[in-house]
C-alpha cells in the first residue's frame, strides 16, 4: 500500500472509530533495526523505570522501563521512525484538522510478568496529547505469549492488540482507556504521542 493510501486508511478509521491498526509503516529491516537498538539499550541498562504523569511519578501501576528519544541525539533507526511518524502526523492534519504540531516517543521494554494498569494517556493537567501511537518490535510473537494492549471501547467492549513486530496502533488519547497485559517474554515497543500546542506553550 502506498503512503497516501495508508495514511488515508488511518484517517478514515480515526474519523469513524477513533482508533486503528496499521501494518506497513516501516519496512521489516527498519523495524528490525529499532528492535536491535532497543534490545541493546535494555541489555546495557540504559532504560530507566517508567514514571507517570506530568510530574514523572514512580508507581506500581506500570512495570516497564523506558528511554525517551532525544531529537538532538537520535540514532539512524530513530530518525527513520520519526520521519515516518511525522509524515503520518502531517497527513492526519490535512485530513482531520487535528492541529498536531509535534510528537514525542520512547522505547519501552516490559520484562516478563510486567503490566501497565488501565489508564488514559491524556494528562490530567494538560490537553496537549491528542493521538497515541504504539509501534511494536517483537519478532515471532504468539498469542500464548500474552502482552496484548487491551483497548476499552465506548460500547463497553474491548479489543486486544497483540504486539507483533511492525504493527502500529493509533487511538485518540482522551477517548480510550487501555492497559498492557502481562507477557511471558520481554515485550518491546515504541510509545508515541502526537501533540497539539498547549496554551502555556504559545509564544
Amino acid at each position: 500500500m502506498d503512503n497516501a493510501s495508508l495514511f488515508r486508511t488511518a484517517a478514515d478509521a480515526l474519523a469513524g472509530d477513533g482508533w486503528c491498526v496499521l501494518t506497513e509503516l516501516l519496512a521489516p529491516a527498519q523495524t528490525h533495526a529499532l528492535a536491535d537498538e532497543c534490545t541493546a539499550l535494555y541489555a546495557a541498562r540504559r532504560l530507566a523505570p517508567a514514571r507517570v504523569g506530568a510530574a514523572r511519578t514512580a508507581t506500581e501501576l506500570r512495570g516497564d522501563r523506558t528511554q525517551w528519544f532525544d531529537p538532538a541525539a537520535a540514532s539512524a533507526p530513530q530518525r527513520t521512525f520519526v520521519a515516518r511518524l511525522d509524515a503520518l502526523r502531517l497527513a492526519l492534519n490535512r485530513e482531520l484538522m487535528l492541529g498536531l504540531v509535534e510528537s514525542e516517543a520512547h522505547y519501552a521494554v516490559y520484562p516478563p510478568g510486567a503490566r501497565y494498569a488501565r489508564h488514559l494517556d491524556r494528562l490530567r493537567d494538560s490537553d496537549a496529547r491528542v493521538l497515541s501511537a504504539v509501534f511494536y518490535l517483537n519478532q515471532g510473537w504468539q498469542e500464548a505469549d500474552g502482552g496484548a494492549l487491551r483497548l476499552y471501547l465506548g460500547d463497553g467492549t474491548h479489543r486486544d492488540i497483540l504486539p507483533h513486530a511492525g504493527t502500529l496502533l493509533l487511538f485518540l488519547s482522551a477517548r480510550f482507556e487501555h492497559e498492557v497485559l502481562p507477557a511471558t517474554r520481554e515485550r518491546l515497543s515504541i510509545a508515541c504521542w502526537m501533540r497539539q500546542r498547549s496554551p502555556d506553550r504559545i509564544a
